[in-house]
């Protein structure tokens, strides 16, 4: 079930400069969500991080992530906008920097459910090469 902007909005209440995830390309129920944000340059988290050599930062891909798995969790919460609040992040490895002009791929997985909790497995892909790899659980209202 692709999903754009305006159907993300729909969902989470994260707006511009801080929805990190801009088109859902795949979206099954219980199962997978799999989403795109585009970096720019014109990202504002990038002016100072760092000058004249912008990464996205580690922990905003993590953000990302618990954003997907939010529109994910939406499934689950009764009208109204669904939160994702983490509430662990376990085995995170950063693979390579993700900088200006990537494509990041949100690839997360449901490994259990016992709503409102949720736990997951989740990556960042660039090109299809694994930047980051996580686990995570997550309270989703």
């Amino acid at each position: 079930m692709p999903m754009d902007i305006k159907a993300i909005e729909k969902c989470i209440p994260h707006r511009y400069p801080f929805l990190l995830v801009d088109r859902v390309l795949e979206l099954v129920p219980d199962e997978r969500i799999l989403a795109v944000k585009n970096v720019s340059v014109s990202d504002p988290f990038l002016a100072g991080h760092f000058p004249g050599n912008p990464v996205v930062p580690g922990v905003l891909l993590i953000e990302g992530i618990a954003q997907a798995a939010g529109i994910l969790g939406h499934l689950y919460v009764d009208g109204g906008l669904s939160q994702c609040l983490l509430t662990e992040v376990t085995h995170a490895r950063f693979r390579r920097p993700v900088v200006p002009g990537d494509v990041v791929t949100y690839d997360v997985r449901v490994t259990k459910r016992r709503a409102p909790f949720f736990w997951f497995e989740a990556k960042c892909l660039v090109d299809g090469q694994p930047v980051v790899e996580v686990k995570l659980s997550a309270f989703i209202k």
